[in-house]
């Protein structure tokens, strides 16, 4: 019988990372481009629908990713408590990478705007859905920020506390385990 390994596949960890930076890029653009009306403005919302777009590819990559390959189990003395909310928090996080980017496309759709590469309107054309999905786009954009914020805070504490190879399973570059 074949072992559970000790790090994530190197695709999964270059998906990780590749979609921090780019979420991350996301909510900054998303808040600069709401306090910004100068020539500026379209220029950021054409790069948040494009990193929106791009995603919304890689959180359906990444799923099969995690669906697919082998991957290290969560401590086995970790509390049930926490072992909980960690299958939650992931559940979470991927339900929102998988969320943001269609409530997006469907805003533009129901706003009437223009999509990226001319994608089909995924709702009717509706100002007061667009008003709903727009609410809801960044009311769901804190609860991602929010999140995350709670997710890094836990890698910190496996691999800076507990010293339990968590963080080190999904640290970029090659792997020995233990932090």
């Amino acid at each position: 019988m074949k072992s559970a390994p000790v790090a994530f596949h190197p695709l999964a960890r270059l998906l990780h990372w590749l979609m921090a930076i780019l979420i991350l890029t996301m909510l900054f653009v998303g808040v600069s481009m709401i306090a910004d009306l100068s020539p500026r403005h379209t220029w950021l919302l054409s790069l948040h629908k494009a990193i929106g777009l791009a995603l919304l590819l890689l959180v359906l990559v990444r799923i099969v990713v995690r669906l697919t390959l082998p991957h290290p189990p969560i401590p086995s003395d970790l509390p049930t408590a926490q072992r909980l909310a960690a299958g939650a928090s992931h559940l979470l996080l991927y339900g929102l990478m998988l969320a943001m980017p269609l409530i997006g496309w469907a805003m533009l759709s129901a706003g009437g705007y223009p999509r990226p590469l001319q994608l089909p309107a995924l709702v009717p054309h509706d100002l007061h859905l667009y008003s709903v999905l727009r609410q809801a786009h960044g009311v769901l954009a804190y609860v991602l920020f929010a999140t995350i914020l709670i997710h890094l805070g836990a890698a910190l504490v496996h691999g800076f506390v507990r010293r339990d190879g968590v963080l080190r399973s999904m640290w970029p570059g090659p792997t020995t385990g233990k932090d």
